[in-house]
Protein backbone atom coordinates (compact mmCIF):
# COMPACT_ATOMS: atom_id res chain seq x y z
CA UNK A 1 0.00 0.00 0.00
CA UNK A 2 2.57 2.75 -0.82
CA UNK A 3 2.41 5.71 -1.99
CA UNK A 4 3.10 7.10 -5.69
CA UNK A 5 4.71 10.30 -6.67
CA UNK A 6 2.84 12.16 -9.57
CA UNK A 7 5.28 14.26 -12.93
CA UNK A 8 5.52 17.71 -11.88
CA UNK A 9 2.71 18.63 -15.44
CA UNK A 10 1.88 21.42 -13.14
CA UNK A 11 3.26 23.45 -9.89
CA UNK A 12 0.37 21.47 -8.11
CA UNK A 13 1.17 18.28 -9.31
CA UNK A 14 5.18 19.05 -8.03
CA UNK A 15 4.53 17.56 -4.52
CA UNK A 16 1.20 15.70 -4.64
CA UNK A 17 0.89 12.01 -3.71
CA UNK A 18 -1.40 9.36 -4.08
CA UNK A 19 -2.02 5.46 -2.92
CA UNK A 20 -1.39 3.16 -5.26
CA UNK A 21 -4.57 1.34 -4.26
CA UNK A 22 -2.23 -1.80 -5.41
CA UNK A 23 -4.36 -4.14 -2.61
CA UNK A 24 -7.98 -2.92 -3.86
CA UNK A 25 -9.37 -5.98 -5.43
CA UNK A 26 -13.25 -4.84 -6.27
CA UNK A 27 -14.23 -1.23 -7.56
CA UNK A 28 -17.47 -1.17 -6.64
CA UNK A 29 -19.39 -2.05 -3.18
CA UNK A 30 -21.92 -4.82 -2.14
CA UNK A 31 -24.73 -2.53 -3.10
CA UNK A 32 -27.02 -4.25 -0.04
CA UNK A 33 -24.41 -3.11 2.45
CA UNK A 34 -24.62 0.40 1.76
CA UNK A 35 -26.65 3.14 2.38
CA UNK A 36 -27.21 6.66 1.03
CA UNK A 37 -25.33 9.46 2.62
CA UNK A 38 -27.12 12.68 3.12
CA UNK A 39 -24.45 15.93 2.94
CA UNK A 40 -25.60 18.36 5.26
CA UNK A 41 -22.71 21.87 4.46
CA UNK A 42 -22.23 21.79 8.32
CA UNK A 43 -25.61 23.31 8.46
CA UNK A 44 -28.51 22.84 11.24
CA UNK A 45 -32.26 22.22 10.70
CA UNK A 46 -32.44 26.15 10.58
CA UNK A 47 -29.64 26.13 7.81
CA UNK A 48 -27.11 27.81 9.98
CA UNK A 49 -23.34 26.87 9.70
CA UNK A 50 -22.55 24.94 12.77
CA UNK A 51 -19.59 23.05 12.01
CA UNK A 52 -17.57 25.50 9.47
CA UNK A 53 -15.43 24.39 6.28
CA UNK A 54 -17.45 21.92 5.40
CA UNK A 55 -19.06 21.57 1.89
CA UNK A 56 -19.47 20.16 -1.70
CA UNK A 57 -17.65 17.01 -2.30
CA UNK A 58 -17.62 14.01 -4.00
CA UNK A 59 -20.94 12.21 -3.85
CA UNK A 60 -20.55 9.13 -1.40
CA UNK A 61 -22.35 6.17 -0.70
CA UNK A 62 -21.57 4.92 2.92
CA UNK A 63 -20.33 1.44 4.36
CA UNK A 64 -22.02 -0.40 6.93
CA UNK A 65 -19.21 -1.58 8.83
CA UNK A 66 -19.46 -4.41 11.64
CA UNK A 67 -17.93 -2.46 13.90
CA UNK A 68 -19.57 -5.46 16.69
CA UNK A 69 -18.04 -8.50 15.38
CA UNK A 70 -21.02 -10.36 16.73
CA UNK A 71 -21.09 -13.23 14.60
CA UNK A 72 -19.59 -15.48 16.71
CA UNK A 73 -18.03 -18.66 15.96
CA UNK A 74 -19.09 -18.71 12.37
CA UNK A 75 -15.71 -18.65 10.03
CA UNK A 76 -15.95 -16.04 7.29
CA UNK A 77 -13.17 -15.60 3.98
CA UNK A 78 -12.39 -12.93 2.61
CA UNK A 79 -13.74 -12.10 -0.46
CA UNK A 80 -12.51 -8.41 -1.36
CA UNK A 81 -10.24 -5.68 -0.37
CA UNK A 82 -12.33 -2.66 -1.42
CA UNK A 83 -12.17 1.01 -0.99
CA UNK A 84 -13.86 3.45 1.48
CA UNK A 85 -14.02 7.22 0.60
CA UNK A 86 -15.64 7.80 4.54
CA UNK A 87 -12.25 6.14 5.99
CA UNK A 88 -8.33 6.27 5.97
CA UNK A 89 -8.70 2.37 5.99
CA UNK A 90 -9.65 -0.26 3.30
CA UNK A 91 -12.33 -2.59 4.07
CA UNK A 92 -12.46 -6.29 3.69
CA UNK A 93 -15.36 -8.27 2.38
CA UNK A 94 -16.44 -10.92 4.48
CA UNK A 95 -18.33 -14.00 3.57
CA UNK A 96 -19.70 -16.71 5.65
CA UNK A 97 -20.99 -20.21 5.37
CA UNK A 98 -24.75 -19.29 6.10
CA UNK A 99 -24.65 -16.76 2.83
CA UNK A 100 -24.55 -13.55 4.77
CA UNK A 101 -21.61 -10.64 3.87
CA UNK A 102 -20.16 -8.48 5.92
CA UNK A 103 -17.82 -5.65 6.00
CA UNK A 104 -14.84 -5.08 8.02
CA UNK A 105 -12.06 -2.70 9.05
CA UNK A 106 -9.41 -4.52 6.79
CA UNK A 107 -6.06 -5.00 9.26
CA UNK A 108 -2.30 -4.77 8.05
CA UNK A 109 -1.46 -7.74 5.75
CA UNK A 110 -4.80 -9.19 5.46
CA UNK A 111 -5.36 -11.19 1.89
CA UNK A 112 -7.95 -12.45 -0.49
CA UNK A 113 -9.12 -15.91 0.93
CA UNK A 114 -7.87 -15.51 4.32
CA UNK A 115 -10.14 -16.60 6.94
CA UNK A 116 -11.59 -14.67 10.21
CA UNK A 117 -13.66 -15.43 13.41
CA UNK A 118 -15.06 -14.15 16.19
CA UNK A 119 -15.56 -15.65 19.44
CA UNK A 120 -15.86 -14.55 22.93
CA UNK A 121 -16.40 -18.44 24.74
CA UNK A 122 -13.98 -20.69 22.63
CA UNK A 123 -10.20 -19.74 22.35
CA UNK A 124 -8.99 -18.87 18.68
CA UNK A 125 -5.85 -18.80 16.87
CA UNK A 126 -4.50 -14.60 17.75
CA UNK A 127 -4.47 -14.35 13.56
CA UNK A 128 -4.75 -10.98 11.92
CA UNK A 129 -8.58 -10.27 11.41
CA UNK A 130 -10.06 -12.75 14.32
CA UNK A 131 -11.91 -10.89 16.92
CA UNK A 132 -12.39 -12.01 20.93
CA UNK A 133 -12.51 -10.33 24.61
CA UNK A 134 -9.45 -8.20 24.85
CA UNK A 135 -9.40 -10.19 28.64
CA UNK A 136 -8.19 -13.63 26.21
CA UNK A 137 -5.40 -11.58 24.39
CA UNK A 138 -1.60 -12.07 25.78
CA UNK A 139 0.23 -8.97 27.48
CA UNK A 140 2.16 -7.27 24.54
CA UNK A 141 -0.18 -7.93 21.39
CA UNK A 142 -1.42 -5.37 19.14
CA UNK A 143 -5.27 -5.45 18.37
CA UNK A 144 -7.35 -2.58 17.06
CA UNK A 145 -11.18 -1.60 16.83
CA UNK A 146 -11.54 -1.92 20.79
CA UNK A 147 -14.94 -1.04 22.17
CA UNK A 148 -15.17 0.49 25.04
CA UNK A 149 -18.23 -0.87 26.45
CA UNK A 150 -19.21 -4.38 25.72
CA UNK A 151 -21.23 -5.08 22.76
CA UNK A 152 -21.54 -1.34 21.88
CA UNK A 153 -19.37 -1.56 18.80
CA UNK A 154 -15.48 -0.97 18.13
CA UNK A 155 -14.60 2.99 19.29
CA UNK A 156 -10.92 2.81 19.63
CA UNK A 157 -7.88 2.58 17.50
CA UNK A 158 -10.11 2.51 13.86
CA UNK A 159 -8.13 4.49 11.67
CA UNK A 160 -5.39 3.94 8.99
CA UNK A 161 -2.02 2.45 10.24
CA UNK A 162 -3.16 2.72 14.30
CA UNK A 163 -3.55 -0.10 17.13
CA UNK A 164 -3.15 -0.81 21.11
CA UNK A 165 -0.80 -2.40 22.96
CA UNK A 166 -2.44 -4.34 25.44
CA UNK A 167 -0.04 -3.54 28.48
CA UNK A 168 -1.52 -5.64 31.70
CA UNK A 169 -4.86 -7.21 32.93
CA UNK A 170 -5.90 -7.44 36.72
CA UNK A 171 -9.38 -7.48 38.29
CA UNK A 172 -11.37 -8.03 35.36
CA UNK A 173 -9.77 -5.14 33.42
CA UNK A 174 -7.11 -4.67 30.97
CA UNK A 175 -4.86 -1.66 30.42
CA UNK A 176 -4.27 -0.67 26.99
CA UNK A 177 -1.95 2.02 25.90
CA UNK A 178 -3.56 3.62 23.13
CA UNK A 179 -2.65 5.51 19.86
CA UNK A 180 -2.23 9.10 21.47
CA UNK A 181 0.02 7.51 24.06
CA UNK A 182 -3.05 7.26 26.42
CA UNK A 183 -2.82 4.53 29.17
CA UNK A 184 -6.34 3.34 29.91
CA UNK A 185 -8.46 0.77 31.72
CA UNK A 186 -11.24 -1.39 29.66
CA UNK A 187 -13.21 -3.73 30.77
CA UNK A 188 -11.89 -7.76 29.57
CA UNK A 189 -15.22 -8.27 27.88
CA UNK A 190 -14.33 -5.59 25.37
CA UNK A 191 -14.05 -7.11 21.82
CA UNK A 192 -11.00 -6.51 19.93
CA UNK A 193 -9.74 -7.72 16.52
CA UNK A 194 -5.91 -8.87 16.44
CA UNK A 195 -3.26 -6.98 14.49
CA UNK A 196 -2.67 -3.42 13.48
CA UNK A 197 -5.51 -1.76 10.73
CA UNK A 198 -3.90 -1.71 7.20
CA UNK A 199 -3.36 1.67 4.72
CA UNK A 200 -0.21 2.61 7.30
CA UNK A 201 0.97 4.66 4.29
CA UNK A 202 -2.30 6.98 4.43
CA UNK A 203 -0.37 9.42 6.63
CA UNK A 204 2.67 9.99 3.75
CA UNK A 205 0.06 11.45 1.13
CA UNK A 206 0.34 14.63 -0.20
CA UNK A 207 -2.89 16.72 -0.98
CA UNK A 208 -1.06 18.91 -3.49
CA UNK A 209 -3.48 21.38 -4.40
CA UNK A 210 -6.71 23.25 -3.27
CA UNK A 211 -9.19 21.51 -5.41
CA UNK A 212 -8.05 17.82 -4.14
CA UNK A 213 -9.33 19.15 -1.01
CA UNK A 214 -12.28 20.14 -2.25
CA UNK A 215 -13.17 16.98 -3.34
CA UNK A 216 -12.80 16.06 0.09
CA UNK A 217 -15.76 18.11 1.15
CA UNK A 218 -13.42 20.64 3.03
CA UNK A 219 -13.91 23.95 2.07
CA UNK A 220 -10.97 27.14 3.05
CA UNK A 221 -9.71 28.23 6.57
CA UNK A 222 -9.65 31.63 6.91
CA UNK A 223 -7.33 32.63 9.63
CA UNK A 224 -8.84 34.64 12.58
CA UNK A 225 -6.17 37.64 11.97
CA UNK A 226 -7.19 38.18 8.47
CA UNK A 227 -11.08 39.01 9.69
CA UNK A 228 -12.58 41.93 11.45
CA UNK A 229 -12.79 42.19 15.02
CA UNK A 230 -16.87 41.21 14.46
CA UNK A 231 -15.77 37.69 13.78
CA UNK A 232 -12.71 36.36 15.43
CA UNK A 233 -10.87 37.86 18.67
CA UNK A 234 -7.65 38.44 16.54
CA UNK A 235 -9.46 40.42 13.72
CA UNK A 236 -8.83 44.07 13.00
CA UNK A 237 -6.08 46.98 13.64
CA UNK A 238 -4.10 48.66 11.62
CA UNK A 239 -1.94 47.52 9.15
CA UNK A 240 -0.60 43.09 9.46
CA UNK A 241 -1.23 43.16 12.98
CA UNK A 242 -1.24 39.92 14.45
CA UNK A 243 -3.93 39.34 17.25
CA UNK A 244 -1.92 40.82 20.39
CA UNK A 245 -2.81 37.79 22.46
CA UNK A 246 -2.50 34.13 23.11
CA UNK A 247 -4.00 32.39 20.28
CA UNK A 248 -8.13 32.11 20.87
CA UNK A 249 -10.72 30.19 19.04
CA UNK A 250 -13.59 32.79 17.47
CA UNK A 251 -15.51 32.06 20.42
CA UNK A 252 -12.92 33.10 22.78
CA UNK A 253 -10.88 29.52 23.91
CA UNK A 254 -7.17 28.90 24.19
CA UNK A 255 -6.24 27.56 20.79
CA UNK A 256 -2.80 26.34 22.20
CA UNK A 257 -2.36 23.79 24.89
CA UNK A 258 -5.71 24.17 27.15
CA UNK A 259 -6.82 21.17 28.06
CA UNK A 260 -11.03 21.09 27.12
CA UNK A 261 -11.78 17.98 28.98
CA UNK A 262 -14.47 18.27 31.29
CA UNK A 263 -13.03 18.29 34.93
CA UNK A 264 -15.39 15.87 36.27
CA UNK A 265 -16.18 13.22 33.42
CA UNK A 266 -16.72 9.14 34.50
CA UNK A 267 -14.70 7.71 32.77
CA UNK A 268 -11.28 9.84 34.26
CA UNK A 269 -11.17 6.71 36.84
CA UNK A 270 -10.32 4.11 33.89
CA UNK A 271 -7.27 6.83 32.53
CA UNK A 272 -4.34 5.57 33.70
CA UNK A 273 -1.92 7.89 32.10
CA UNK A 274 -3.03 10.98 30.10
CA UNK A 275 -1.83 11.78 26.80
CA UNK A 276 0.86 13.91 26.55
Amino acid sequence: MPTRKLKPDTPSRRYMSVSTFEEITKSKPERKLTTALRKSGGRNNLGRITSRRRGGGHKRRYRIIDFKRNKFDAAGIIEAIEYDPNRSPRIALVAYDDGEKRYIIAPDGIKVGDKVISSIESQIPFKNGNAMPIGKVPEGLLIHNIELKPGKGAQMARSAGSYARIMASEGGMVTLKLPSGEMRMVSENCLATIGTVGNKSHENITIGKAGRSRWLGKRPKVRGVAMNPVDHPHGGGEGRTSGGRHPVSPWGTPAKGFRTRKKNKVSDRYIVKRRK
